[in-house]
C-alpha cells in the first residue's frame, strides 16, 4: 500500500505540473516535494544541484529506453515502481526495472555472458559473483570505467568512500566491479521479552545451570531450542502450544544453497580467519593459493567443503530442524521461511536475514508491541565449536549494480546514470526508510536513524557496531558463482532428506566442485586467475597443518556459553 501511495502522489504532482516526456527540473522539483522531503542527507539545496546533474548528464540520451533488473525484495520493488518512473521524468530516460527471483537474475546474466547478446542494460545481481566477474573479465570493471566512457556520466556527488560495501565488489587486481545497491545481513534473532522475563529466566538456569541470553555459542542454541519448543507461553502472552525454539528451512530448492554458503560454513568454523573472507581457504570450503587461484575443494586437495567443520555444520542444521522447527519448515524456501518468526510462536533463529525488518515490524503483528516498538531483537549470530577468533561470523548481501562488457556503451552510460540515482545521496535515505537495506555510512549515521533505532530491534546499533565487519558476502575464492552455488542445494538437499549422510552428501560435494574447477583450468578461460589444481594426496598431510581443513574434535558440544543482549549493545557502543 504504501508503494502505490507514493508513486500516486508523485505521478500527480507531476501531472499538475504538466512535465514533459523528457529531462525536465521542475519534474525534479516536484519528486523532491512529494517524495522526498525531508527525508534525505542533503538539504534542499543539494538535492537540487544533484538532480540538475542527472537533468544535464542525460541529456543526450533523451527518449533512450533501457532494461535493468534485480530480484523481487522490497528495496527494489520501490526503486521499479517509485524511483524508475521519476527518474524517467527527470532525465527523459525511459526505466523498465524487471524484478524477478534471484535465481533468474544470475540466469539471465550467465546467459548474457555465455551468448554476449545484450540482454539487460544492467543488472542487481549479488556481489558473490565478484569472484566470477574478476576472471571472466565480462563485467565492465567500474573504475577504469568511471575514467573512460563512464566519466562524462559519473556523477560529482557519486562519494563512493561513502559506500559500506565496496570491499566486497572489489577484486584482487584493486578494482571495483560492482556498485552496491541494497545490503542486509543475516543475524541472529529471538524474543527478548521472553528472554527478560523473570520466571522464564528461573526456569532455563533451573534447567541448564547458566544465563538466558544470547547464545555465543551452538551449544547454548541447541540449550535454548530445546528449551522453548512444547512450553507453553502462555503467560508471557504467547502461544500455549506450538511453540518452537528454532526457524529454517530445508527444501531442496536453489535457496537451500545459500543458507550454507551464505555463511552457515564459517558460523559452524568452516574456512580460514581473514576479512572479509577466509584465506587461503574461504566459507565454501575452496583453497587458493598466492595468486588468487583456485587449487581445490576436498580435503585431499587442501579444501575444507568436506571436512569435519563443514559435516558438523550441515548435521547440526538437520538436527535442529527436525527436532526444534515447525514440521513445515522442511519444506519451505528461503521467501517463505522468512516471514515465519513475526507470527509469534518462534523463540529465536540462528540465521535471519535482516532483510525481513521492515515486514517484521508492521503494526498488529504479534511481535510489536502497542507503542510500535519489537518484542524480538537481532544480535550476533553464534559459532560452532570450530569457529576461532577472526574468521567470519555471518553474511551481509550485497546486491550490487553490474554493467557487462555486451552492453552498447550508449546504453550501458544511461544504466549507470540510473544506477546512480537510485543510490544518491538525495535518494538513500528515504530508500533506506522504505527497505531497510543500508549502503551508506551517512544515511547509517542520520539522526532519522538514531530516532528510528528504538523501533528496529538493534538494525541500527549493528550497522553502526565496529563489528558490522565480521559480515561480509561470498569473496574471490569462488571462480564461477553460477556453476558452482547450483550444486550445493541439489547435494545439500540430498542430505536434508536424507538421501545421504552429510559427510556423503559434502563428499559429493567437493567432488563436483573440483570437477567445474579442473574443467576451468582445461579450458584456459580464465588465464593465470583460474584454477590451477593441487595434486590429490593423503588428507591426514593437510588435516595436520595450521588451518583449515579441520580434523574432527573428540568433543563437539562444549558447555553452552550466553550474554546479556544489553551488554552486547553497550560493548558496541563503546
Amino acid at each position: 500500500m504504501r508503494l502505490r501511495h507514493t508513486t500516486t502522489a508523485m505521478a500527480l504532482a507531476l501531472m499538475a505540473l504538466g512535465a514533459p516526456a523528457w529531462a525536465d527540473m521542475e519534474a525534479a522539483k516536484a519528486f523532491l516535494d512529494s517524495e522526498i522531503g525531508d527525508l534525505s542527507v542533503l538539504d534542499r539545496a543539494a538535492q537540487e544541484a544533484e538532480m540538475q546533474w542527472f537533468v544535464d548528464a542525460a541529456a543526450p540520451f533523451q527518449g533512450m529506453e533501457i532494461k535493468v533488473v534485480s530480484e523481487t525484495i522490497g528495496t527494489h520493488e520501490y526503486e521499479s515502481q517509485v524511483l524508475a518512473p521519476a527518474f524517467t521524468a527527470i532525465t527523459g530516460i525511459k526505466v523498465t526495472h524487471d524484478l524477478i527471483g534471484e535465481g533468474d537474475v544470475v540466469e539471465k546474466l550467465q546467459t548474457q555472458m555465455q551468448t554476449g547478446e545484450n540482454i539487460y542494460d544492467a543488472y542487481i545481481n549479488d556481489s558473490d559473483l565478484i569472484g566470477t566477474h574478476w576472471r571472466y573479465q565480462q563485467a565492465r570493471n567500474l573504475t577504469d570505467w568511471m575514467a573512460g566512457d563512464g566519466a562524462s556520466v559519473t556523477s560529482p556527488t557519486l562519494d563512493l568512500a561513502d559506500f559500506i560495501g565496496t570491499s566486497f565488489t572489489t577484486g584482487p587486481d584493486g578494482k571495483l566491479y560492482q556498485l552496491p545497491d541494497q545490503q542486509f545481513a543475516n543475524l541472529y534473532w529471538f524474543r527478548y521479552d521472553w528472554f527478560s522475563d523473570q520466571k522464564t529466566k528461573d526456569d532455563f538456569k533451573a534447567a541448564y545451570g547458566y544465563d538466558l541470553g544470547v547464545p555465543v555459542n551452538w551449544s547454548a542454541y541447541e540449550d535454548i531450542a530445546e528449551f522453548f519448543t512444547g512450553r507453553d507461553m502462555s503467560y508471557m502472552g504467547g502461544p500455549a502450544t506450538g511453540v518452537y525454539g528454532n526457524m529454517d528451512y530445508g527444501k531442496k530448492d536453489p535457496s537451500l544453497g545459500w543458507r550454507y554458503t551464505d555463511a552457515w560454513m564459517s558460523m559452524a568454523g568452516m574456512g580460514d580467519v581473514g576479512e572479509p573472507n577466509g584465506l587461503p581457504v574461504d566459507e565454501w570450503g575452496i583453497r587458493v593459493n598466492e595468486n588468487s587461484q583456485p587449487v581445490g575443494s576436498c580435503t585431499a586437495r587442501g579444501g575444507s567443503t568436506n571436512d569435519a567443520a563443514a559435516v558438523y555444520a550441515v548435521t547440526k542444521a538437520i538436527e535442529w530442524l527436525q527436532k526444534y522447527s515447525p514440521p513445515e519448515a522442511a519444506g519451505m524456501t528461503f521467501g517463505e521461511a522468512g516471514p515465519v518468526p513475526a507470527q509469534g510462536a518462534i523463540a529465536q533463529q540462528m540465521f535471519w536475514y535482516t532483510a525481513f525488518t521492515a515486514a517484521s515490524v508492521a503494526p498488529g503483528t504479534p511481535v510489536m508491541n502497542e507503542d510500535g516498538t519489537p518484542k524480538w531483537r537481532m544480535a550476533p549470530s553464534p559459532h560452532g565449536v570450530y569457529w576461532q577468533d577472526g574468521q567470519k561470523i555471518g553474511y551481509q548481501d550485497a546486491g550490487s549494480w553490474t554493467l557487462m562488457e555486451s552492453t552498447p556503451v550508449d546504453r550501458a552510460q544511461a544504466a549507470w546514470l540510473y544506477a546512480q540515482f537510485v543510490t544518491s545521496k538525495t535518494v538513500d535515505l528515504k530508500k533506506s526508510d522504505i527497505g531497510l537495506t543500508f549502503i551508506r555510512q551517512s544515511t547509517i549515521d542520520s539522526q532519522h536513524f538514531t530516532d528510528r533505532a528504538p523501533k528496529l530491534g538493534g538494525l541500527i546499533e549493528f550497522y553502526r557496531s565496529p563489528a558490522r565487519v565480521q559480515w561480509s558476502p561470498t569473496g574471490t575464492n569462488v571462480p564461477d558463482y553460477p556453476k558452482l552455488a547450483q550444486l550445493w542445494w541439489q547435494n545439500i538437499g540430498d542430505a536434508m532428506s536424507g538421501a545421504k549422510t552429510p559427510q556423503e552428501a559434502l563428499d559429493a560435494l567437493c567432488a563436483e566442485q573440483e570437477k567445474v574447477l579442473i574443467r576451468l583450468e582445461a579450458s584456459g578461460v580464465q588465464g593465470d586467475i583460474g584454477p590451477l589444481m593441487n595434486e590429490e594426496q593423503d588428507p591426514q598431510v593437510w588435516l595436520d597443518a595450521p588451518g583449515a581443513p579441520v580434523a574432527k574434535l573428540e568433543n563437539e558440544d562444549p558447555p553452552g556459553e550466553t550474554i546479556s543482549y544489553d551488554e552486547l549493545i553497550k560493548s558496541w557502543q563503546n
